[in-house]
């Protein structure tokens, strides 16, 4: 027994020591400085080899020959075309549905709110089934539609739906947040002098927000842009009519790689740019 507890001791000691020098250690500004590096380049490294990989697997010979390519071009302007409506459509619904969202309250608001973000959490392949399920030819709403030859499903307008299922909660949520940081004292002041609520909306509320919106607007067109889950499962995949960029790197990726590496490439390129132009909005709106 006595042996035992004076062998416990030493190591206890050792023990006491080792914690002591990892604190140490930690506790060293160049150490710190070390380990925030290590880390900075693993991340940057994580997101930056796959992207490079794509540069790194074509040339600029073929990947201006594969902007020849009519799949290449057909997906580039039906995604922009599709992303462009679908932007529109959210901003001109979304834009006076935040603003009455934001100023009044009313019974099961936060209601609302959940449903604005469902979208969000759900996977898109449950949306475009639910779509499907909804407005196909013998869904919820589509057997009725369908009585006067009107047909949703597997259309170019189907794409601009799933679209927006998926992306109009980017703009409605930043929207919202933008009308609540208007002060609603500017409101009542232009009240006061006689003008009308509409005409105070257009040029008070709306330009003082006008940052947020914008940069609202730019996430929903590179979500719709982006979108093919949704897109797939209510759409379909018809090259010229519903294969967006994504689908169409779907479709080539086995068939013709460079084609495909070429759309992935254009997708990087606009993903970039509007990343930039959202930072630069936010950073004119913190020095505003």
């Amino acid at each position: 027994m006595i042996g035992n507890g004076g062998s416990d001791r030493p190591a206890a000691g050792g023990g006491r020591g080792r914690v002591w020098s990892a604190r140490l250690l930690l506790s060293s500004p160049l150490l710190a400085r070390v380990l925030a590096l290590l880390l900075t380049l693993a991340v940057c490294g994580y997101l930056i080899l796959p992207l490079a990989a794509l540069f790194t697997r074509t040339t600029l010979a073929l990947f201006l020959g594969s902007l020849q390519d009519p799949t290449v071009l057909d997906a580039l302007y039906l995604s922009m075309y599709t992303a462009i409506a679908t932007m529109v459509v959210v901003v001109l619904i979304g834009t006076p549905f935040s603003y009455l969202h934001a100023r009044h309250a009313y019974p099961g608001r936060f209601v609302v709110d959940a449903l604005i973000d469902l979208p969000l959490l759900l996977p898109p392949a449950v949306a475009g089934l639910a779509l499907l399920l909804t407005f196909g030819r013998n869904g919820l709403l589509g057997q009725y539609l369908n009585l006067f030859g009107v047909n949703i499903a597997f259309t170019t307008v189907a794409v601009v739906m799933a679209q927006i299922f998926v992306a109009s909660p980017f703009y409605l949520r930043q929207a919202r947040t933008s009308f609540d940081g208007v002060d609603q004292r500017y409101e009542q002041i232009s009240w006061t002098l006689g003008a009308s609520p509409v005409r105070t909306f257009f040029a008070i509320t709306l330009p003082l927000a006008g940052s947020g919106l914008l940069s609202g607007a730019i996430m929903t067109f590179a979500r719709a842009l982006g979108e093919f889950g949704a897109t797939i499962m209510f759409a379909g995949n018809l090259q010229g009519r519903t294969q967006t960029m994504p689908l169409a790197i779907y479709s080539t990726m086995q068939s013709n790689l460079n084609g495909a590496v070429t759309i992935a490439i254009l997708m990087v390129i606009f993903s970039f740019g509007v990343m930039m132009a959202v930072k630069v909005l936010t950073l004119g709106e913190q020095h505003a």
